[in-house]
């Protein structure tokens, strides 16, 4: 008999955590055995729960809350000698792993996927602050994320973010910033750098379409205008995946990069803050298993 732990993020949801818990903890209990089940309270509940887990070499961790919650177990996993499987159920308002893992947003069909999910390994990011799962954001909208509330966020959804970055814009002259890497280098002014590990980033799923759970490579943008005009254009290449075209935008892929500033620039780490520059962001390949639906 397997164990699992399930944590579980009361307060997201709607807070209908709770709720949920109960059908998880059936269905959980059906595959694996035994159940543990956590609730979170405060910051850093996810990351000691799943660190337990980890410890006591239980067969798998399944996170119910948003990406918060998510990066939180998984920050807990990271640097275990013993990895359980992680899964996860989503209750949040953009749910980018989820979106990137094909796990539905419903979190009932969420849980019921649960059932037969298969481990697949997946790369997560590590700095000198933390770990994550599937983007780091540097610059205006690492700002604005703060001002977005959950109103908004159900209101608009991933446009909230697109919204409140050019509302920003106005406010803010272009950052200088070096940027280093084995495959890339730029020294200049820009309003935001992406590192995305997944397609998914701020809800819109064809962000990076090259991007794949175990490809080895932080995706990097760097936005170097962002005003109404430029919005305009980058609005449907966000749809289509062509942001690489769009002529405000410079990317490249690399395993290691390293963003300074003579600012303090914010850091956003899976949509929490993450503290500010300088930072060196690595790929771990293939250091989970996530259990990802057939």
């Amino acid at each position: 008999m397997d164990t699992v732990m399930l944590i579980v993020n009361p307060s997201s949801g709607k807070e209908l955590g709770e709720q949920h818990a109960t059908h998880a903890e059936e269905v959980l209990r059906e595959r694996y055995g035994h159940v543990d089940v956590r609730f979170t309270e405060k910051e850093q509940d996810a990351t000691n729960f799943a660190r337990e887990a980890a410890e006591k070499q239980y067969k798998a961790v399944i996170a119910m809350g948003g990406d918060g919650t998510l990066n939180e177990a998984v920050t807990g996993l990271a640097e275990a000698p013993h990895r359980p499987d992680f899964g996860l159920i989503p209750l949040g308002t953009v749910n980018d792993l989820a979106r990137a893992l094909g796990v539905p947003n419903d979190p009932k069909k969420a849980i019921e996927a649960l059932r037969d999910a298969e481990p697949t390994p997946m790369d997560i990011g590590k700095y000198e602050n933390g770990y994550f799962m599937n983007v780091i954001a540097i610059g205006l909208i690492a700002e604005a994320v703060d001002e977005v509330s959950v109103e908004e966020k159900t209101k608009w959804g991933p446009f909230a973010y697109l919204i409140e970055g050019v509302k920003a814009f106005r406010e803010h002259s272009p950052y200088t910033l070096s940027i280093e890497s084995e495959n890339g280098q730029f020294d200049g002014e820009a309003y935001l750098v992406v590192i995305a590990l997944t397609n998914s980033v701020g809800g819109f799923e064809n962000f990076e379409p090259d991007a794949r759970l175990n490809d080895g490579l932080l995706h990097v943008y760097i936005f170097e205008e962002l005003g109404l005009k430029d919005a305009l254009q980058l609005t449907p290449a966000l749809f289509t995946g062509k942001l690489k075209e769009t002529d405000s935008v410079t990317s490249f892929c690399t395993t290691r990069v390293s963003v300074h500033s003579p600012e303090s620039l914010p850091v956003n780490a899976d949509g929490d803050t993450g503290g500010t520059l300088p930072f060196t962001f690595e790929i771990l390949p293939s250091h989970l298993n996530v259990l990802k639906p057939v």
